[in-house]
């Protein structure tokens, strides 16, 4: 498994050992891009893992899952962010900064087209109270775990066992935190949040897998300000706001959910947390328009 990639070298774990690791670089063949974090692969060369020692990677087996994102909504290109992970778990700040539901809906969808397990987990809460974050989202995810950083990990320990999870958020929402409290052995940089701009340093400079147990692995991206879904299909988008089902089931088969007879209109003024929902899933639709 390939848990690390810098500058041309990628850091490998063997599937028999994965205390072992491995440093390679790629065959020719394969082309640039071809391998990303998570990627199960065939190795050639040196496997003892000695200093020094180099391996080549000749096969990238076929991906079960891939975590994609677009440059911007205008951008069809994807780019794989991580392969094989079968959660995704969203990290975000209570406050420090302060959420960004637009981020989240457009990692949800990515995670849903993807068929992953979905999991949002809310930092902070020392600081300012999750209990909007959860109402809103608590029906979109699997499971919603808030903590801060006296918070007993144990049940966040339990939902990441046996799987392969990758972590994503904004910078500065406690991600790297996080995994130093899993991992202490990590020792991932941390950073502080603007107070001015509201935004956090990036700490985390690549993604990168770490083992939590036997057939347990987290893997942590650096902080994202911007998740393009160009690639995803306009009606994954729909089926990511389960919320709104409901209504969406009133719409005639093309709808673009900016029509008068949209079934989204019958949302009540009452009904504010829907109220936003509606307009964060019309804003995504809107996006996807130009692919129509």
């Amino acid at each position: 498994m390939v848990t690390t990639i810098d500058r041309g070298r990628y850091t490998c774990a063997l599937d028999s050992d994965p205390k072992i690791v491995i440093t390679a670089i790629t065959a020719r063949e394969l082309g640039k891009a071809a391998v990303v974090v998570g990627d199960q692969v065939d190795l050639v060369g040196d496997l003892s893992g000695a200093e020094g020692s180099l391996a080549r990677i000749v096969r990238v087996m076929d991906r079960k899952k891939s975590l994609r994102r677009s440059a911007d909504d205008s951008d069809s290109s994807e780019r794989v962010l991580v392969a094989n992970a079968d959660q995704l778990a969203i990290v975000v700040a209570a406050t420090q900064p302060e959420p960004q539901p637009r981020l989240i809906d457009r990692c949800l969808i990515a995670g849903w087209h993807e068929n992953m397990k979905l999991i949002l987990i809310i930092t902070k809460i020392d600081l300012a109270s999750p209990v909007d974050l959860v109402n809103s989202y608590q029906d979109l995810v699997s499971q919603i775990m808030t903590i801060n950083k006296e918070s007993d990990l144990t049940k966040i320990i339990k939902v990441l066992n046996n799987h392969t999870t990758v972590l994503v958020g904004s910078s500065g929402v406690g991600k790297s935190t996080l995994v130093n409290s899993l991992l202490p052995s990590t020792l991932r940089r941390t950073g502080e949040v603007n107070l001015v701009t509201g935004r956090g340093r990036h700490t985390s400079t690549s993604a990168e897998a770490m083992m939590l147990e036997e057939n347990s692995w987290i893997i942590d991206t650096p902080g994202i300000r911007t998740f393009g879904i160009a690639h995803v299909p306009t009606e994954t988008i729909g089926h990511a706001f389960s919320d709104l089902q409901p209504y969406l089931a009133k719409c005639l088969k093309s709808c673009l959910h900016s029509q008068i007879d949209c079934g989204l209109n019958a949302i009540t003024e009452n009904e504010i947390e829907l109220t936003k929902r509606a307009d964060s899933l019309r804003r995504l639709i809107a996006a996807k328009t130009i692919d129509l």
